[in-house]
């Protein structure tokens, strides 16, 4: 496989230099990549943290860690080999990134128990909101939400695309599932988490002057890659989330430089 490589911000040249000891351990942590179309091509939902959150200032996509609570009720039965573990802890995985997209985005992939492959409509009103606003403050679970209104979880419009390690200085350490997915119909992304101070729809190619981590921006660089959803969605099909990706520092006199395999 092709390596590529990139520099890093002086911040984390700075703690890549002053490391030493034990590496932090990797916490669990999924990712969203929303898509929508525009035109014939498609654009990506991204927030800027807000100065007050760790990574404040940088862009990136709907996401957060595992929480103990994150057990959707059904599963597709390949989820422990798409992602690498097993089905136990991808059932976290998966439930992760469906709570953390409704979450921060006010996009929630679920519909009726009865008509599974439909999706829910519009989830901005007042009672979702305060349901939603629930969910955030651990008052409600995601599969007690679902549960009352009689819906079950689309894990099937979570597309899996990568899985990134954070390297071994940093203090805080993740081990993150990207996925991929697509606005529902009659939804609207929005910034309802209080987390970001910007949010905007963006085509891949048009957001390489935004600040983003490493993995943000090889995520939007694979994306460039498609004129189309539907290119996007046939790719996921071959994509490899289980064996992750784990960058490698090198340290120059200038600063460093981040060899991704």
């Amino acid at each position: 496989m092709v390596s590529e490589s990139m520099p890093l911000p002086a911040a984390m040249v700075q703690r890549a230099r002053d490391f030493s000891g034990t590496p932090a351990s990797a916490r669990p942590a999924a990712t969203v990549v929303l898509l929508r179309p525009a035109d014939e091509a498609f654009e990506v939902y991204v927030l800027r943290r807000a100065t007050t959150m760790v990574f404040g200032g940088v862009y990136a996509f709907p996401g957060g860690g595992v929480d103990a609570n994150d057990r959707p009720e059904t599963i597709k039965q390949d989820w422990s080999r798409r992602l690498g573990v097993p089905q136990d802890e991808a059932r976290a995985v998966v439930g992760a990134a469906a709570r953390e997209l409704f979450e921060e985005a006010g996009v929630l992939l679920a519909g009726p128990r009865q008509q599974p492959d439909r999706t829910v409509g519009d989830v901005s009103g007042p009672e979702w909101e305060a349901e939603r606003a629930a969910v955030q403050r651990r008052e409600l679970t995601m599969t007690d939400l679902l549960r009352s209104r009689d819906l079950l979880l689309r894990d099937d419009l979570l597309l899996p695309w990568a899985r990134w390690i954070t390297p071994e200085f940093e203090p805080r350490r993740f081990d993150t599932w990207f996925f991929v997915a697509l606005l529902p119909q009659s939804q609207t992304a929005r910034d309802v988490s209080g987390e970001a101070d910007r949010t905007t729809w963006i085509s891949p190619a048009a957001a390489n002057g935004l600040t983003m981590l490493p993995p943000t921006r090889v995520m939007l660089n694979d994306l460039s890659a498609y004129e189309g959803i539907e290119g996007v969605v046939a790719a996921s099909a071959g994509r490899d989330a289980a064996e992750p990706v784990m960058p490698r520092v090198e340290l120059t006199d200038g600063g460093a430089v981040l060899h991704l395999p």
